[in-house]
């Protein structure tokens, strides 16, 4: 059988300057990015994960719909936590997993949102 390598999930932003600069913040590298200036559509890597930055149109962003969430499994929640909390202003972090915590499901996690209301949720099993 074939063997796939990786995922690089798209997300869609609004802005996808303010989405880079948000992800830098976080430790991401930029990949790559369409344009210098303004871009539309980008990547950025951390520790093998590379995530895909794509702009939207305004009309995909009417109240009530919703974002999307993506899983990260991590070797240490509540240090990672920790990293981000440094470089995340308070209205990133989401829900009541905003901070580190054991969950009914077995995991302990964390939950915050990009710029682009993307739902980002950081977990390891317990």
């Amino acid at each position: 059988m074939s063997r796939i390598d990786a995922a690089h999930p798209v997300l869609a932003c609004r802005d996808v300057a303010a989405s880079v600069r948000f992800y830098r913040s976080l430790g991401f590298a930029l990949s790559f990015q369409d344009d210098a200036d303004a871009p539309r559509y980008a990547a950025v890597h951390r520790d093998g994960v590379e995530l895909h930055l794509q702009w939207a149109d305004a009309g995909q962003w009417r109240d009530g719909i919703d974002r999307p969430a993506y899983r990260f499994l991590v070797a240490d929640v509540d240090a990672l936590h920790g990293e981000f909390a440094a470089a995340l202003p308070p209205d990133a972090w989401h829900g009541p997993w905003a901070r580190p915590a054991d969950t009914p499901w077995g995991t302990r996690e964390f939950h915050l949102r990009d710029p682009g209301g993307n739902v980002l949720q950081f977990y390891r099993p317990r």
